[in-house]
């Protein structure tokens, strides 16, 4: 069978070759030095590429060409005969010019920023000039068709791979093994999906709607997990922007005006390209190790509008798990003063390393547009968007509507995609691995045929001074990613104080248009519940630090807690989330050297230890900018970078349910994070919050502190538990990531991509004489109302690519018994 398929990929590959001419090799010059950034392209055409930091490249096109040119600033153009279609491992030389010889021209190395000196910085300023006079900005308003294909690819198939125990029973996939035009490499196509919409916008109201038309997918049941992740990492841009968001990185853009700064510039050709004389000018980074590209760029001469661009990551660009990123956008000329966006292709390699031979995986986009049209006024209304908008018959369009839709033709290997896939999913083997892949994606592990998620695995385990070792086991329900409710539960058991603790949840979406969802559940558990001052409104939510194997010091400041829950949401506008709810808890210590005690006139003892106690609640949320996938009762965040807005109203009536309290208390908090250009990532937090009228401890506001040698976002290193009481705060947060700004400008540290990491705390609060008149715990309140108290911290990730760690220090308040003046904390996480 084996031979079978090497000789099915032979006739594959001969096949291939047939219809394509492939070229690769390596520039160099007389003194066989690599040219770098060199201009390759097929004679009497504008599909070329430029050479890499080494002097090599890649080149092929669906067309058959008998010349290959090969130029640079500096050096006689070199014209190759191509006598066959496949050319691989040339060594091409380039001839430094004759009259160069007689004058100094720098080529390689740091170019002149002075459009004086250096002709591409004065075209390079023109573009700026016209760049608000280019493309829709043109028009008050504006529509379009477009057409996305998003396809992941194994790449760097070989017969190892081919042959491994990995594929074994599942070899029939290399059928459809091709190779990659940018690198050389084969890939092997393993999802796609397919998007057809019309984009509508108005420049005039700042809005714009995208209405999708049809949807079709191949692959794994849960696709659109995929597709997010995708249009994520790859969402769009602006080529004029200053920085271009990728992988949530802000790379330098080559057109923007903070280029000149970051990038070297040589004005290389000239030619006329659909009727119009165009410049080429080629750019490289003037760093390492820096967020940046390099590439090459066609510009017309009248209007100084993009008409072809393309961009590659530098390998050394400080960025994890990506080997390549490699962009195309071509412009098309609709009239003499307008180029709009025809051709947009994204393909990054994400691969463990960057070494050359390394396996990985394509992840690739391409996107067209179409039939443009302008100044179609439509009312504000339009623009509006719908909380609920699924319409079933988008993702179940017919061959028919995708044959007249598409706006490029797949071609042989995408096509064959959509039935390997589904033969695939029928092997046994095939699935095992998906399974694994899944659970260790979800945290759970599904059992479909009885429609139930055991899980999530990584909670089985625990440790706390009070439970000693916890096991944990649960699940919920699961139908399907868009299921109408859900039940969820667990059992726990503590072999320290051998008590079980458990916990039942459900919710149910009664009305899809509105998402009017009803939930409640109950939880008998042992938490810390001093771990955040923001109020979780999950039933079966357990904090971090209720858990936490080994600390700063014993962690004995935990509660038994029993809650029940009932809630009413409802989202009436997109991101606008309202909530109605009520619950009823009961808490006491859980542990002797602890206490929840209060002064209680009706007690016997005149002190009571349980608290019990009925609360409702009224709060809203929003979180503009925020994209979610799925429509059922739970759905999944498919971007991070918008801000978000909590307030809340909760009332305790001690006039239900016999409760022990009359209060109410107000609750904010604004979490928003934002670019900083090419500095990198800044997140800010503000929280504050006022309790009205008498409540023990149980009931106050205390500042999280934390015990584990764990960074926790939000909580403050260097404080214990119950250090810091209050029934009136405000707290800021502030933390910022360079993504290697820093680091990259120091020579012996620059090649360790390390990333620096900023932080500062700070919060505010005190506690009223009647709350510390009612304290019957032993703990002296003690709240931060002399002055603020802060923290600071500086650290460094990406250590290994995936280790962070925090050096924390405590700013003031130093005389407090037992203080922690400095610490150091870490954290592990995959990041790119």
């Amino acid at each position: 069978m084996k031979i079978k398929l090497i000789a099915l990929f032979f006739c594959l590959g001969i096949a291939n070759v047939l219809a394509q001419t492939k070229v690769s090799g390596h520039v160099v010059d007389e003194n066989n030095d690599p040219v770098a950034f060199a201009n390759v392209l097929f004679k009497g055409s504008t599909e070329g590429t430029i050479t890499n930091e080494n002097g090599k490249f890649y080149l092929e096109s669906e067309t058959t060409w008998d010349a290959l040119i090969v130029s640079f600033l500096g050096y006689e153009t070199l014209e190759l005969p191509l006598a066959k279609r496949v050319n691989y491992e040339l060594n091409l030389v380039l001839k430094e010019e004759a009259d160069a010889l007689d004058e100094v021209v720098i080529v390689t190395g740091k170019q002149s920023k002075k459009a004086e000196e250096n002709p591409a910085i004065a075209i390079l300023k023109k573009i700026w000039e016209h760049k608000r006079k280019n493309g829709l900005n043109q028009f008050k308003q504006y529509e379009y068709d477009k057409y996305e294909k998003v396809e992941f690819d194994l790449n760097t198939i070989d017969s190892a791979l081919i042959k491994s125990k990995l594929f074994r029973g599942m070899e029939f996939v290399f059928e459809e093994v091709d190779t990659s035009r940018v690198t050389g490499k084969t890939y092997l196509p393993i999802f796609i999906n397919e998007a057809v919409s019309r984009v509508y916008g108005d420049n005039v109201l700042d809005k714009e709607k995208e209405d999708l038309k049809g949807n079709k997918n191949s692959g794994f049941s849960n696709n659109q997990v995929i597709i997010d992740f995708v249009d994520d990492l790859y969402s769009d841009y602006n080529i004029y922007d200053n920085y271009l968001k990728f992988f949530d990185k802000s790379f330098v853009s080559p057109i923007s005006k903070t280029g000149i700064n970051t990038y070297n510039y040589v004005l290389s050709d000239s030619s006329f390209i659909d009727n119009k004389w165009c410049y080429n000018i080629i750019y490289y980074p003037r760093r390492k190790n820096e967020l940046t590209f390099k590439g090459d760029f066609w510009v017309a001469d009248t209007t100084y509008a993009i008409k072809e661009i393309n961009l590659q990551a530098s390998k050394s660009a400080n960025i994890n798990w990506v080997k390549e990123i490699y962009i195309e956008q071509e412009f098309e000329v609709l009239n003499d003063s307008l180029f709009l966006i025809k051709r947009d292709y994204f393909m990054s390699d994400f691969a463990l390393n960057k070494k050359e031979k390394s396996r990985g995986i394509y992840g690739k986009r391409t996107t067209l547009y179409d039939n443009y049209e302008f100044d179609k006024p439509k009312n504000e209304k339009f623009y509006s968007e719908e909380v609920y908008n699924y319409n079933e018959d988008v993702y179940n369009r017919d061959d028919s509507f995708w044959e007249e839709n598409r706006l490029e033709s797949l071609n042989k290997d995408e096509k064959g995609v959509y039935k390997m896939l589904d033969t695939l999913k029928t092997v046994k083997k095939f699935k095992r691995l998906y399974n694994i892949g899944s659970v260790l994606a979800s945290g759970y592990i599904e059992f479909p045929s009885i429609n139930f998620d055991y899980g999530p695995i990584f909670s089985t385990f625990g440790y706390n001074e009070v439970e000693g070792v916890r096991v944990r086991t649960g699940g919920r329900t699961y139908f399907g990613p868009n299921d109408l409710w859900r039940l969820e539960g667990f059992l726990a058991y503590g072999f320290r104080d051998d008590k079980f603790k458990y916990g039942i949840s459900g919710k149910w979406l009664v009305d899809k248009k509105n998402r009017i969802i009803l939930s409640g559940g109950n939880r008998r558990d042992v938490e810390q519940i001093g771990a955040s001052l923001t109020n979780s409104t999950d039933v079966l939510g357990r904090s971090f630090a209720s858990s936490a194997v080994v600390g700063t010091s014993p962690n004995d400041k935990l509660s038994s807690i029993n809650l029940t829950t009932l809630s009413l949401e409802i989202e009436p506008v997109k991101n606008l989330v309202f909530r109605l709810g009520a619950n009823y808890r009961t808490l006491e210590s859980a542990s002797e050297t602890f206490s929840l005690d209060y002064f209680d006139e009706e007690s016997p003892t005149g002190i009571s230890s349980e608290i019990r106690q009925y609360e409702s609640t009224l709060s809203v949320s929003y979180f503009p900018k925020r994209k979610m996938t799925g429509f059922g009762v739970e759905r999944r965040n498919a971007n991070d970078n918008y801000a978000s807005l909590f307030a809340q109203l909760s009332k305790g009536d001690r006039t239900v349910f016999g409760s022990d309290f009359d209060y109410t208390k107000l609750q904010f908090s604004y979490i928003q994070p934002w670019q900083v250009g090419g500095f990198g990532r800044l997140t800010t937090t503000i929280e504050a919050g006022k309790t009205f009228g008498e409540v023990p401890l149980g009931l106050l506001s205390v500042v999280p502190g934390n015990q584990s040698y764990f960074s926790i976002y939000n909580t403050f290193s260097q404080l214990d538990f119950y250090e810091f009481v209050t029934d009136t705060y405000s707290s800021l947060h502030l933390e910022h990531n360079f993504n290697g700004r820093l680091f990259s400008r120091i020579p012996f540290l620059k090649k360790y991509n390390l990333r620096a990491i900023v932080g500062v705390r700070g919060v505010w609060g005190e506690i009223s004489q009647e709350n510390r008149n009612l304290n019957a715990s032993g703990l002296i309140y003690n709240a931060p109302s002399d002055e603020v108290y802060y923290e600071y911290s500086v650290g460094v990730g990406n250590i290994f690519k995936i280790l962070r760690i925090d050096f924390n220090f405590r700013g003031n308040y130093l005389d407090t018994p037992d203080a922690r003046k400095f610490g150091v904390t870490g954290s592990f996480g995959f990041y790119f």
